[in-house]
């Protein structure tokens, strides 16, 4: 496999929101094995507007925690793939990734800050009393 793989982090751990996230180191990756890696600041500009910085470094997959469906939506429309709900250390996650190791969630999961999934939070009202404007501004 040839790649290049982006993974939010905070001190070599995987950020846990992606929405959030202010760096991400960059994986190269060339016949299965990792050959180069950066730690690359975003420089700002909000949750659909990483999907494009990520597109300009020509990153081909996330490999991220929790991540909302605005985020989520971001990734898809540049046309990359996430695997989410992934936690620990960057480089070890990489390296599972590789091997095959590697389980993910199957739907954002943006219950970081509000525990829960997205639909419960949604259909319990949680996020519209607590964020004040609907789900929309809560699920990142």
């Amino acid at each position: 496999m040839n790649a290049t793989i982006a993974i939010p982090v905070e001190n070599d751990n995987i950020f846990e929101h992606f929405g959030k996230a202010t760096k991400f180191k960059i994986y190269t990756i060339e016949n299965n094995k990792v050959v180069d890696n950066i730690v690359a600041e975003t420089e700002g500009g909000g949750h659909e507007a990483v999907g494009l910085w990520l597109v300009m470094r020509g990153v081909n997959a996330v490999i991220c925690g929790r991540i909302g469906p605005g985020s989520l939506g971001a990734l898809a429309a540049a046309g990359i793939p996430a695997l989410m709900g992934i936690e620990g250390n960057a480089d070890e996650a990489i390296e599972k990734f590789l091997a095959g190791e590697l389980t993910e969630s199957d739907e954002p999961n943006c219950g970081g800050h509000h525990g829960g999934s997205c639909a419960s939070r949604c259909s319990s009202h949680e996020c519209g009393s607590h964020c004040g404007s609907g789900c929309g501004s809560c699920c990142h």
